[in-house]
C-alpha cells in the first residue's frame, strides 16, 4: 500500500471525491458540493492507494498555527478493520508534525470515536449532531 499527498484536481483527486461520497455522504442522502471540492484547493490531500485504486483517505485543514483539523477520513467499506485507516492516521500525524501543527481535532462520528481512541485521540465535546448523526470533537497532542 502507498500513502501520498495528492493534487487537487487530479485523477487521485477525482477518485477521493468518489471515495467521500459513496462512503460519507451517499448513506446520509448527501453529495459533497461544488463549495466542498472547491474548499479541498486549501488542504492537504491525502490518500492510500493499491497499485492506482484508492483504498482510503483524509486530509488535513488548517485551524491555527498549531493546530490542523483531520477531516474526510474514509475506507472502502470491505476494507474497514484491515490497517489502512491506521496507516492513513500516522501518515497524516507525521505530515502535521512536519508542517510544524502540534495538535490534530476533528468532529468524529461517534459510531468511529473508539476507532480514534485507539488511535491516541481523546474525546474534548460533549456529543451533537452534525449531518443528522451524532459526532464528538477529537483531539490528540502530537
Amino acid at each position: 500500500m502507498a500513502l501520498k499527498i495528492i493534487d487537487h484536481g487530479s485523477k487521485e483527486y477525482q477518485q477521493m471525491v468518489d471515495l467521500r461520497n459513496e462512503i460519507l455522504r451517499k448513506p446520509l442522502g448527501l453529495v459533497l458540493t461544488e463549495e466542498d471540492i472547491n474548499a479541498d484547493k486549501n488542504n492537504v490531500l491525502i490518500g492510500a492507494f493499491e497499485d492506482e485504486k484508492m483504498l482510503g483517505c483524509c486530509m488535513l485543514v488548517k485551524q491555527s498555527d498549531r493546530i490542523v483539523l483531520l477531516r474526510q477520513m474514509a475506507v472502502l467499506n470491505d476494507l474497514q478493520g484491515k490497517g489502512i485507516g491506521k496507516a492513513l492516521m500516522q501518515f497524516a500525524e507525521n505530515i502535521a508534525r512536519d508542517m510544524g501543527y502540534r495538535e490534530i481535532s476533528m468532529q468524529a462520528r461517534k459510531n468511529a470515536s473508539g476507532f480514534y481512541e485507539k488511535m491516541g485521540y481523546r474525546e474534548a465535546s460533549n456529543e451533537f449532531t452534525n449531518l443528522t448523526i451524532p459526532h464528538v470533537i477529537m483531539k490528540k497532542y502530537i
